[in-house]
């Protein structure tokens, strides 16, 4: 649990929100969240930010992503002291997390701002590669799919798993979390990468545009569309798991092709 009363300046010491969007590579993190004996994305960024301040400082995050997943526009929040210089606060930032991890903005935030409370809703982005072995360049970056897909088929059944629904039967097993119920404003499929150093005409994407994601939503969601594709499935199989209450019992597609592209704010 966050420990909030560590995330205080110094007593009788001005204080603002700072709002970081944080890029980072996700291959060798055990995922955003600070885990006891594991290098975590959070982690770090609090270790770097204790070590400036000479005190335990506690970040936010607005998406607590998985092992292996990777972000373009993560956001995190946290108390500084008033009058720091935010341009050098983020230059040694990225001198001391680089290469895995940048910060790519570093502002003031409204008073009140919480990374995670005040998100209006994410997008994020999963990476297909079709080819028979991986690409030496993607394959941190990609699930690379051998099988031949339908993609009429595939995305017909994203733009199905659009809307407001209860997602129980997506969620990943081990999740506390009661209300399931989401609502999914957008899900597509798209030709193109996310990242990568040249356009590639094998490689597939799924958008996924939601108030909010259960624990390995998008990856099962992603591993259930890719079945049916490839006709391991019937097209039945997205309600039935969609009409189940959890958890999840199906194909998971693998961290690696999962972007948290943006977090969105009112």
């Amino acid at each position: 649990m966050e420990k909030d009363e560590e995330n205080v300046p110094e007593p009788g010491q001005a204080h603002q929100t700072l709002k970081a969007i944080v890029r980072y590579e996700g291959t060798a993190f055990a995922g955003w969240q600070v885990q006891p004996g594991e290098r975590t994305v959070q982690g770090s960024i609090e270790a770097a930010l204790s070590k400036i301040a000479n005190r335990p400082v506690s970040v936010h995050g607005a998406s607590r992503t998985d092992a292996g997943v990777h972000a373009l526009g993560q956001v995190c929040s946290w108390e500084w002291p008033e009058d720091a210089d935010l341009a050098r606060l983020r230059r040694s930032l990225c001198k001391m997390l680089g290469p895995d991890i940048r910060i790519e903005t570093l502002e003031q935030a409204s008073h009140g701002f919480h990374a995670r409370k005040s998100a209006h809703s994410k997008r994020y982005a999963y990476v297909l590669h079709m080819a028979r072995y991986p690409d030496p360049l993607l394959r941190r970056y990609a699930w690379t799919v051998p099988w031949n897909l339908d993609f009429g088929l595939l995305s017909a059944l994203a733009g199905r798993v659009a809307g407001t629904h209860d997602f129980a039967g997506f969620q990943g097993g081990g999740s506390s979390i009661q209300d399931t119920t989401r609502t999914l404003f957008s899900v597509k499929l798209e030709q193109g990468l996310v990242v990568g150093p040249e356009t590639c005409p094998g490689a597939w994407r799924i958008t996924f545009h939601g108030d909010g994601f259960l624990y390995k939503m998008a990856r099962n969601i992603t591993g259930t569309l890719v079945e049916i594709a490839r006709g391991h499935a019937p097209a039945s199989r997205l309600e039935h798991v969609l009409g189940q209450p959890g958890p999840y019992h199906g194909h998971t597609a693998p961290p690696q092709g999962l972007f948290l592209l943006e977090v969105l704010y009112e």
